[in-house]
């Protein structure tokens, strides 16, 4: 598995963060093979533009891949960079075996004593 850059990383991550785009995943997955820019579009409430947009930050992570001919634009779910990207980063997560545990020195603090002790001056109030 190629090592991913913590740019590539950011921009995948980036990219899943928006509800619009994680939704244009999920339709592209069970369909598979190859789905027209305007079939996507019309999937969404929102406009044009912002169908896009979103598409092109799908593909700028390179979450999907586009197929132009002519004036349309074909997209399709890259299953294999979606996957390494998590994977990789699901690695990070994984249980360190003892004998990869790097020694940490051990700092000493000083304790101190949480309880203040103040001086207290009683007021005889009878002598007035």
């Amino acid at each position: 598995m190629a090592r991913l850059s913590p740019a590539q990383t950011q921009a995948v991550f980036g990219a899943l963060a928006h509800e619009a785009r994680r939704n244009i995943l999920v339709i592209l997955s069970p369909l598979g093979g190859e789905l027209p820019s305007g079939y996507l579009a019309a999937r969404f409430q929102h406009s044009w533009p912002t169908t896009t947009r979103h598409l092109g930050v799908l593909e700028k992570a390179g979450l999907v891949a586009v197929r132009r001919v002519g004036r349309g634009s074909f997209y399709c779910l890259n299953r294999e960079r979606l996957r390494q990207v998590l994977d990789a980063w699901l690695s990070h997560l994984e249980p360190v075996g003892p004998e990869k545990v790097r020694k940490r020195p051990r700092v000493e603090h000083k304790r101190r004593s949480r309880w203040w002790v103040g001086q207290i001056n009683f007021v005889d109030v009878s002598k007035r």
